[in-house]
């Protein structure tokens, strides 16, 4: 944390430009609200596929000085579109690239628009930084690159075979990145991100990541859906965590640590079944709610792994990343929220 701190009063003191793309989406919003909070000048990106104007709305109406939201510029357009991309990477010194689109579900269901979104669009964004010679570009990876390596916990240097194509054009991703490094002279840092959690993340639609999904479950009543039979373990990773790594990875000086992909995570793991009981027991403890949800058991996804656990030790050393805030305190965190929302 001393490093994040020094960080943080650094980006306080220097004004830099930042591009956030997917910037109406969860990830992105919250490093906007970041960046504008540490008098940061942004420019936000998003098509609004799967992202919301209430997010960014949110973040605009939290910032701590109202000035601060004259440093942001939102557009609309889709990192699809080269001559998009050029625009908003032009006079930008570091480049947090979230977009794309998310879930293996989605992307079993259809492949050709996820490879259009995360592959193509990416290569887009890289083609513009390096035109624009943005000084770095971090951008979101997957732990869904470990594939069918079963090997806990998951080091970087150690991946399988994909199991999804949302899964290949992450590995994609980290792949062209490299290749734009070696050839065209530009920084990247990948993160892969395991299982983020936090608040605004939608628990609406076919997709909907776990935790906000059944905590809005348990919230309303209704049935909660596990797949498999709930021994499957993830690696679950507050949104917070996630935010102190795009900014450490930005800003470090680090030479060991650029052209590097990391493991973004607390490295610690749960099953479905004791963070099911986690979310009750906070739901129950925050509000007047106190009837348990039905519990319906679901067939295994396919695409989905069993276990995963991160190691995070590089990412300890080269970045100075170390989570700050815990899943059960995330999960009170995000639970309040969402009760909040509801007024339960």
């Amino acid at each position: 944390m001393k490093e994040l701190n020094k960080m943080e009063d650094n980006l306080h003191l220097n004004q830099s430009s930042w591009l956030v793309t997917g910037a109406a989406g969860f990830i992105g919003s919250h490093l906007v609200e970041f960046l504008l909070n540490h008098n940061q000048k942004v420019v936000g990106l998003d098509n609004f596929s799967t992202g919301f104007q209430h997010n960014i709305d949110q973040v605009i109406n939290s910032l701590k000085d109202n000035s601060f939201k004259d440093n942001f510029t939102l557009i609309e357009g889709d990192i699809k579109d080269l001559n998009i991309c050029m625009e908003v990477c032009r006079n930008q010194d570091f480049v947090l690239h979230q977009a794309a689109l998310g879930s293996v579900n989605r992307s079993l269901e259809n492949p050709i628009a996820t490879n259009e979104n995360n592959l193509n669009g990416f290569i887009n964004i890289l083609q513009s930084c390096v035109k624009n010679k943005v000084k770095r570009i971090v951008f979101a990876s997957s732990s869904s690159v470990y594939g069918d390596n079963e090997a806990l916990p998951k080091q970087e240097d150690s991946i399988g075979n994909p199991l999804s194509p949302y899964a290949a054009t992450k590995l994609m991703n980290e792949i062209y990145a490299e290749v734009f490094a070696d050839n065209f002279d530009i920084d990247y840092i990948g993160l892969r991100y395991f299982n983020v959690f936090g608040k605004r993340q939608d628990p609406t639609g076919d997709y909907a990541a776990v935790i906000p999904l059944w905590i809005d479950s348990v919230i309303n009543g209704k049935e909660v859906h596990i797949n498999g039979d709930g021994e499957t373990s993830r690696d679950f990773c507050f949104i917070d965590n996630v935010i102190q790594a795009n900014i450490l990875s930005a800003l470090t000086l680090n030479k060991a640590a650029v052209n590097q992909n990391y493991n973004i995570a607390c490295g610690k793991r749960i099953t479905l079944n004791q963070l099911l009981d986690s979310i009750i027991n906070s739901i129950q403890k925050q509000s007047s709610i106190s009837q348990p949800p039905k519990i319906i058991h679901r067939e295994f996804r396919k695409g989905d792994i069993r276990h995963s656990l991160a190691s995070i030790e590089k990412a300890n050393n080269r970045l100075s990343y170390y989570p700050s805030i815990e899943i059960d305190e995330g999960l009170d965190i995000t639970i309040q929220y969402f009760l909040e929302k509801c007024k339960v």
